[in-house]
């Protein structure tokens, strides 16, 4: 198991960075919270988790342990894989996981885009009982960046996540529409996950 990669961040994306590391470039899967919290292109550190399957090793990297744990505790539940741990993590903050779980608040684990009322409840039914014994960090805050540049990179990261290109592109501008254009990527993508 690879526990963390320490190293010079040489790419950035919403949806995934690459870590050079002795000479070998790690391409690792990560949550906005995430990227939210990572340099420009500076060294950096991200906890990591190595999903193997037949077809596949996948890095998947986390800024702090409290998120690592979090997805940990998400995909031992039955019908939740790792890209569905990290739409949650993307969706919602560790803190805003753990209150959902910790209330019984079905609702909003169930406005992460492809989570129904089934899995909601057994990602609640099982680990209401380790949420409550965890005390769980927050992240850091967001960074801002120019609005052409943000609304890309959102519209990007929600391409690679599954929307059409059109429908990302309308929900993004009904979003700066209605909250205005000074939100960074984090924030587009996390509306757009919630109204989809």
């Amino acid at each position: 198991m690879i526990a963390y990669i320490d190293g010079k961040l040489t790419h950035k994306d919403p949806t995934y960075v690459i870590i050079e590391a002795n000479g070998v470039g790690y391409q690792i899967k990560i949550s906005l919270s995430t990227y939210s919290s990572l340099p420009g292109s500076e060294r950096c550190k991200l906890h990591t988790y190595l999903h193997i399957k037949e077809d596949a090793h996948t890095l998947y990297g986390f800024a702090t342990v409290a998120e690592k744990d979090a997805f940990l505790h998400l995909i031992s539940i039955s019908g939740v894989g790792p890209n569905t741990g990290l739409m949650i993590l993307s969706s919602l903050s560790v803190e805003e996981i753990q209150q959902a779980i910790v209330r019984e608040d079905v609702r909003t684990i169930q406005h992460v885009k492809g989570i129904g009322a089934k899995t909601a409840q057994r990602i609640i039914l099982e680990l209401k009982d380790k949420m409550k014994k965890e005390v769980m960090l927050t992240d850091a805050p967001v960074s801002a960046a120019a609005y052409n540049t943000n609304r890309a990179e959102a519209l990007s990261a929600l391409v690679t996540l599954g929307f059409a290109k059109n429908v990302a592109e309308k929900t993004l501008d009904a979003i700066i529409k209605r909250e205005g254009g000074s939100l960074s990527v984090e924030e587009l993508i996390k509306f757009a996950l919630k109204s989809s």
